[in-house]
């Protein structure tokens, strides 16, 4: 059995791939990371083009430095997320800085900034929650469902159907908290 801090081994070959340049495992990372990189950049920037953008350029950095993600440190996709979040506050705080220097206040940047970093925060969660609890959110969030009705619709009791609720939306309230997408503490 492999010790219980080891990385997905997934992500330690395409680590490896990435680094010796094979640009069937950029094509793979994308395949997998380009909806979540691009709706995380829309999230905090709130421009279709910005976002499009943002996903280049973690595309791009992923490629160009392979050897910046460490699987000791997490899963390659909190990385990839951790990134994304980082350069679309940067750009972000770019554009902001440059109203702010036409005449908007400082209060109002940061506002803005804190809002995207919470809604980012949280379109990382919901995409990175176990899939039972994201199911019944979606159930009960987009399709106006009760428990009772989630459960039936899920298959299962009205208590699991309650306790998948309850733990999803615990995990949303962490969205509030200060700080990068969960799950990755190194450098990018």
């Amino acid at each position: 059995m492999a010790k219980k801090d080891a990385p997905p081994r997934w992500d330690r070959r395409m680590q490896q791939r990435l680094a010796r340049g094979e640009a069937a495992a950029l094509g793979e990372l994308y395949d997998r990371f380009a909806s979540l990189v691009h709706g995380l950049a829309h999230r905090v920037l709130g421009d279709e083009r910005a976002a499009d953008g943002i996903t280049r350029e973690v595309f791009a950095h992923v490629w160009e430095h392979p050897e910046t993600y460490d699987p000791k440190q997490g899963p390659l996709r909190s990385w990839v997320a951790t990134l994304t979040h980082r350069l679309a506050v940067q750009r972000l705080r770019a554009t902001e800085t440059a109203a702010l220097a036409a005449g908007a206040s400082t209060e109002e940047l940061e506002q803005k900034v804190r809002r995207a970093s919470v809604a980012a925060r949280a379109d990382y969660i919901v995409t990175s929650m176990p899939s039972p609890l994201r199911s019944a959110l979606e159930l009960a969030y987009f399709q106006r469902r009760d428990y009772r009705q989630t459960a039936a619709d899920l298959g299962v009791t009205e208590d699991e159907a309650r306790r998948r609720l309850r733990l999803g939306l615990q995990l949303l309230s962490t969205a509030h908290d200060a700080g990068a997408p969960p799950g990755y503490g190194g450098a990018v």
